[in-house]
């Protein structure tokens, strides 16, 4: 079974707490707003890193981060490879229109940030997954971060409260 770490919307602050939280993972996901590339460096310490850039972020991190990506849930560094073993994720920060189908397209996973409201949805055998805000909370909204576990072709996602209300 792989265990991948999902935070979005980190908006400068790597908490403790989140980083605690992502111990473990044999891969990372950032669904955007990062706020500053050290964040991304900081959890490449903890296991691979993919991630987007989000609608807040400027200058170094807009020129170092896709606007979206294609990750092999199954591949050591969340790459796709040739041979497409899949599961595949499509990782999105969600401030844009989604463009395309992810059944027609093949993706299990849809993950996005954007909202800082955590939520896991399955439609058409598609898990559409927004693991929250790990950075500054917004509004009365929970403090999170998500995971997922994959074992062969089956996802299943979790949200991790990390601050006690």
């Amino acid at each position: 079974m792989r265990v991948i770490g999902v935070i979005s919307d980190t908006h400068g602050l790597l908490r403790e707490e989140a980083i605690a939280e992502l111990q473990g993972s044999d891969l990372i996901l950032h669904a955007g707003d990062v706020g500053d590339m050290s964040i991304i460096r900081s959890l490449a310490e903890i296991a691979p890193v993919r991630a987007v850039r989000g609608n807040t972020d400027v200058g170094a991190v807009v020129e170092a981060l896709p606007e979206t990506d294609v990750v092999d849930l199954t591949s050591p560094n969340g790459g796709v490879s040739t041979e497409g073993r899949g599961p595949l994720a499509y990782l999105m920060h969600g401030h844009q229109e989604l463009d395309l189908d992810p059944v027609a397209a093949g993706f299990r996973v849809l993950i996005n940030g954007h909202t800082h409201e955590p939520s896991i949805l399955e439609r058409r055998g598609v898990l559409y997954f927004n693991p929250g805000s790990a950075g500054p909370r917004r509004f009365n909204l929970p403090v999170t971060v998500g995971r997922l576990r994959v074992e062969g072709a089956e996802v299943r996602a979790e949200v991790i409260d990390l601050i006690a209300d």
